[in-house]
């Protein structure tokens, strides 16, 4: 296990800071790792991460630091997770996209757009006989319900959990992309789509928090082993206090929705660095579900907290340190996510794409399941419609499937219960579909092989028969015999 990693960021003071305090500043640099710290009261304490970043570090240094390591650990299938943190007005965003994402100048550039160029030069170092797949989501967090910034019609994704996939968004769109270029317009689509909003504290402040996913696979071409990393980018809303934004109407009840879940963040943080609860309320919030991993999991995690080094903002950057002192104290367990095509145990026959067929075919003709009251009962409705018309050994073997792609789970609310409701069918209809589809492929490729060793089997058989008779099979033998022949009839 090994501890997260956690730096701090100090943005450079803006004019109108300059006006009310000169170039005083809260902090003072003691060395690259620490700093001294003088609250408003007067009082000096002693802060040390793991790194800190100036007012005149570049972009590029942080991305280095930071989010290097965790590229390559996704190159090589470990998962990763960047959160930047801070109050609003800090430099998160800055941060995470330079002034845009679009934005060419190599020294502005944020951390998504190096991310992007880090990925695909790194898969120039694979071997040429290994084949990539990555895949970009992106969602909001806007008053406690997630939104696909690809499609903003989905308002009310539902976070999922399966053995294979771990924690997932179920029905967020995917993105394929196949290079740089197709990434950052995509990124630069989802962005747009972003919720903001004009405070006191900054006229284009975030009123949700983002997340970016990328999905890396690669999968080696001689023998079928994959690996699997998926890398999160998380640019969480402000955590300042509501009285310093000047927010009232849907402003401040958005506020009131970003504390709520930023406070879910730090209850998760301390149950976990404390040892002194049984029980870790990741479902407080969807921030702290959707970061489950990343939080103590399965993932390797960089945390930057951004700050602004002002005077007047010494009470809220003395907030951020405190919450990356405690952030530090978390422990992760990061491993390699590997799939071996030829450890899966589950055998696919003729058979069984049939009844994957079969299922496929009772489920579109079912109307939409809308009689039961529970998760449960509508889970148990889908099975015993498939009962009907299956053998009750098939059927078992689709429950199995529905548990692997993670189609059972405990709504918390009505809204989640109609959404499951409505997902339950098209999930369902869509996972059989995939399995159909991936076993088709393999059996063409199957078929494939089959040819070519016939053919080699063929021309293996050519060549031991030459080698049994190598006299009888050689071209002087019959010339010979050929040329004897013609002198037969005058003996």
């Amino acid at each position: 296990m090994a501890n997260i990693t956690v730096c701090v960021r100090f943005r450079p003071l803006i004019s109108s800071e300059k006006k009310l305090h000169g170039e005083s500043t809260c902090i003072q640099a003691l060395d690259a790792q620490s700093f001294a710290f003088q609250d408003e009261k007067g009082e000096d304490a002693i802060f040390c991460f793991d790194k800190a970043f100036y007012q005149d570090s570049d972009q590029v240094e942080v991305y280095d630091f930071l989010a290097m390591p965790i590229i390559e650990g996704a190159l090589n299938g470990i998962n990763g997770t960047i959160l930047i943190y801070g109050q609003t007005g800090a430099g998160k965003t800055y941060s995470m996209e330079g002034p845009s994402v679009l934005d060419e100048d190599q020294k502005k550039k944020g951390l998504l757009p190096r991310v992007v160029d880090g990925l695909f030069e790194g898969m120039k170092s694979f071997s040429e006989l290994t084949k990539w797949t990555v895949k970009l989501t992106m969602v909001e967090i806007y008053m406690d319900k997630i939104r696909d910034l690809f499609d903003v019609s989905k308002d009310n994704i539902q976070i999922k959990e399966s053995k294979c996939q771990g924690i997932f968004l179920s029905g967020a769109t995917e993105m394929l992309i196949t290079n740089a270029v197709e990434a950052l317009r995509c990124l630069h689509r989802g962005i747009s789509n972003r919720a903001v909003g004009e405070t006191q504290m900054n006229v284009a402040s975030s009123r949700s928090h983002s997340l970016y996913i990328f999905s890396v696979q690669q999968e080696s071409v001689t023998d079928g082993r994959s690996k699997i990393g998926k890398t999160v980018l998380v640019d969480l809303a402000g955590s300042e206090k509501t009285e310093k934004t000047g927010a009232v109407g849907t402003l401040l009840e958005e506020a009131k929705s970003i504390n709520k879940s930023l406070s879910a963040l730090g209850n998760v943080i301390n149950a976990l660095t404390t040892g002194k609860v049984n029980h870790i309320p990741y479902r407080d919030s969807r921030l702290t579900r959707i970061l489950q991993d990343a939080l103590g999991g399965n993932s390797r995690t960089g945390l930057l907290c951004c700050c602004s080094p002002c005077l007047t903002n010494a009470s809220e950057s003395l907030s951020t340190f405190r919450f990356g002192a405690r952030a530090k104290l978390l422990k992760s367990s990061p491993r390699t996510n590997i799939l071996d095509a030829k450890d899966d145990k589950e055998q696919t026959t003729d058979s069984q794409i049939q009844v994957y067929e079969h299922a496929v075919t009772i489920l579109d003709k079912m109307e939409e399941i809308t009689t039961c009251q529970t998760p449960v009962c509508t889970y148990e409705t889908l099975l015993e419609k498939l009962r009907q018309n299956l053998s009750d050994e098939n059927v078992d073997m689709l429950e199995r499937l529905f548990k692997q792609e993670g189609l059972i789970f405990v709504p918390r609310t009505v809204e989640e219960l109609e959404a499951a409701i409505q997902d339950v069918r098209e999930k369902t209809i869509s996972a059989l579909q995939q399995k159909i589809e991936k076993f088709r492929d393999a059996n063409i490729e199957l078929r494939r092989v089959n040819h070519a060793l016939q053919a080699e089997l063929a021309i293996a058989r050519e060549v031991a028969q030459k080698v049994a008779d190598p006299v009888a099979n050689a071209p002087w033998f019959h010339k010979i015999m050929k040329s004897f022949a013609s002198y037969v009839p005058f003996i």
